[in-house]
């Protein structure tokens, strides 16, 4: 992972951070409300020695007193001075716990110490702090050497008496919740940098190029408000996502210049990736460029495509290599004039063999002379081997990698199935990428997903729908077979070529020729 993978994790998981910042901080402004506020107390005691007849005499006094005040500053914490204290403010506490909330400090080079008390009563711990000084000076007289004269050598003086406290000392709401949010955060950044190390479902493109270099062909947009009509193509022609569908025919028209593509094999790593609904779409796609074209289920174990299609699957392909008929009397009209759909067939019992029989490989020399492009939808590569055998024989297969379903191990491996047959790897098409990974900004007649610019698709449309009545265009129709519905034969129906009333210059996309448009 680089730095804009980790930026990445960051931005996709964003509300973990800020819940859990969020957390943080309350548990810390918890934590400081649940504290017992302290506070403290000081006074400062000035030590000097005894005044001295001459200069001489009062440097050394004043070194003497500056090597005795550390010890001084010692002895604020020791019985001999606490215990006093105790009896003279009727305090209900021993001399060891009464120690524990004094401290003497001395500032360095000075001969100052200072007595701080701390106490949850702020008059006590101001009363404690000055009892503690004078108890203090009455205990450096009895232990500090006497003079000749039998007075003592050292005495003390309260310089700053300790005033009551106003403010708490302990805790620090502030502090406390502050801390608790940076801990929140990097607690949600430690979380989403594992997620994203321990994630690997391929999730775009960049995810893919992990894995491989094979080219990525085309990022298919997922909404969730198109889950249930796959078939884009027919149903919204005028989407985002069918304009990738177009992009990805016209990137399998350029993968080589000097060798064009004939015929594909559409399949994935596992089921349930989009496999059948790219093969069909792109089916549609294909012959929109008046092209003709022939979509094969070639997955005769979970075979789809009939059911997609709305048309008869008992008679298909496993009939034309068994020799019980020809492929003129399977192969069906479907969705475009230039489009037919050869479906499965009955399932036989040895899908492999039949796909890498001869039979085969006379009726793909057969088919790849009469259309222009052959389409097949096989089997997942990981489960079996029936994608990589017809891939084998094909002019390559095309591999689609569904977002959030497969692991990038697992398209590795379903990758290596391909080359170790010596198949050919066209490309990856990478399906339902979240609407705002996907590249499809605009396309023509696709309302733009902010609300400016749907409001602009809405004068568009409406001025498209002025000039439709004032020229009286009419759609034509193909010929409906006879066991489609009416609603199949209604999204048969060909719509007219659009004009370009008031599209958006940028990004606007060659209108096709024979697109269908969904009813």
């Amino acid at each position: 992972m680089d730095l804009s993978d980790y930026v990445a994790a960051l931005r996709k998981r964003w509300l973990v951070l800020a819940v859990l910042g969020l957390v943080g901080g309350s548990l810390g402004y918890l934590q400081a409300g649940a504290t017992t506020p302290m506070y403290r107390a000081t006074s400062s005691v000035w030590v000097s020695l005894g005044q001295g007849e001459t200069v001489s005499e009062l440097v050394q006094g004043t070194t003497y007193v500056q090597n005795l005040v550390q010890s001084y500053a010692q002895l604020a914490t020791m019985p001999t001075v606490l215990e006093p204290v105790i009896e003279e403010l009727e305090l209900d506490i021993s001399a060891r716990a009464l120690a524990r909330t004094i401290s003497a400090d001395t500032p360095l080079n000075t001969v100052i110490i200072e007595i701080s008390a701390v106490s949850a009563d702020p008059e006590r711990a101001a009363a404690v702090a000055d009892a503690v000084s004078r108890q203090l000076d009455e205990a450096a007289q009895e232990v500090a050497p006497a003079r000749a004269d039998g007075t003592a050598s050292v005495s003390m003086r309260t310089v700053a008496s300790a005033h009551v406290p106003t403010v708490p000392f302990v805790p620090n709401t502030k502090l406390l919740t502050a801390t608790g949010i940076l801990l929140g955060v990097a607690a949600g950044i430690a979380f989403a940098v594992i997620r994203e190390l321990l994630d690997t479902k391929v999730r775009s493109g960049r995810d893919v190029a992990r894995v491989t270099e094979s080219a990525v062909l085309g990022t298919i947009g997922f909404e969730r408000r198109l889950r249930e009509h796959q078939l884009v193509m027919r149903s919204d022609a005028r989407s985002p996502r069918a304009e990738s569908y177009r992009r990805l025919k016209t990137n399998l028209q350029f993968l080589d210049v000097g060798r064009k593509v004939h015929s594909i094999v559409v399949t994935s790593a596992l089921a349930g990736e989009g496999k059948s609904t790219t093969a069909i779409n792109l089916a549609l796609a294909v012959a929109e460029d008046s092209r003709k074209a022939l979509l094969v289920d070639a997955d005769l174990r979970r075979p789809s495509v009939a059911e997609y299609c709305g048309i008869e699957g008992v008679a298909g392909l496993t009939s034309v290599l068994i020799g019980k008929a020809t492929l003129a009397d399977v192969v069906q009209p479907w969705g475009h004039p230039n489009l037919h759909v050869l479906a499965s067939g009955a399932l036989p019992p040895n899908p492999s063999q039949m796909l890498g029989s001869p039979a085969m490989a006379e009726l793909l020399a057969e088919i790849t002379q009469t259309y222009d492009m052959v389409i097949f939808d096989s089997a997942p590569l990981l489960p079996v081997a029936d994608a990589a055998i017809l891939s084998r024989i094909s002019d390559g297969a095309v591999v689609v990698a569904g977002c959030r379903k497969v692991h990038r191990n697992q398209l590795a491996d379903a990758l290596r199935a391909l080359e170790s047959v010596g198949a050919s790897c066209l490309g990856i098409v990478v399906n339902r990428v979240a609407q705002r990974e996907s590249d499809g900004y605009y396309s023509y007649g696709a309302a733009p997903a902010s609300p400016r610019h749907r409001r602009r698709f809405r004068r568009r449309k409406s001025t498209a729908a002025i000039a439709d009545d004032l020229l009286g265009e009419t759609a034509g129709s193909s010929d409906p077979l006879p066991h489609e519905s009416e609603a199949a034969r209604a999204q048969t129906q060909e719509p007219p070529v659009p004009r370009q009333l008031d599209v958006m210059v940028e990004d606007a996309p060659e209108p096709a020729a024979t697109g269908s448009r969904a009813t």
